[in-house]
């Protein structure tokens, strides 16, 4: 098994934040956030690739972009909330490293997000409704994430701690 940190989870979930955050921590891994390698390589927005060309474009582009970075190792690695959908995306990830689910209530979800105007998949019919709805659809598969943590009330340091002590515990 690779030493690959791979942070999975709905938007506002903390991925991004998170990430950061373990690369103070563990300054020897690579921090690769998937949203941001895809965008710098196509040089477009994530928004403008789903407008442009559609979301299953960018979902194979996606695909593509896991593959590649899952050949290295230790690393962490940051997905975009839906990578995870995907059952050969699933597959990868679950065998080149350590799977992390941050789990959040849709309420708290929404309450992290309700400003921020880049989400594609929130642009049309935004609301709690829609967070909830993405939620219910997408919660299934990132539960079969190999380490679940709930972040509600938690701060990013206690998190980071918690990652750190699951993934002792299940080396």
């Amino acid at each position: 098994m690779k030493n690959n940190i791979i942070l999975l989870g709905m938007m506002g979930a903390g991925k991004t934040l998170i990430g950061k955050k373990l690369k103070e921590t563990l300054p020897e891994l690579e921090l690769i956030d998937i949203d941001e390698f895809i965008e710098y390589n196509a040089k477009m927005k994530i928004s403008d690739i789903f407008a442009k060309y559609s979301e299953e474009y960018f979902r194979n582009l996606e695909t593509e972009t896991i593959e590649k970075v899952c050949k290295k190792d230790n690393q962490i690695i940051s997905l975009g909330g839906g990578a995870f959908e995907r059952e050969k995306n699933r597959e990868i990830l679950n065998n080149n490293g350590k799977t992390i689910y941050l789990r959040a209530t849709a309420q708290s979800l929404f309450d992290r997000i309700k400003t921020e105007t880049h989400r594609p998949l929130l642009q049309q019919g935004f609301g709690i409704e829609k967070v909830s709805e993405i939620l219910s659809k997408r919660a299934h598969n990132y539960e079969k994430a190999s380490i679940i943590i709930d972040t509600d009330g938690k701060t990013p340091y206690n998190i980071i701690e918690e990652i750190q002590k699951r993934i002792a515990e299940n080396a």
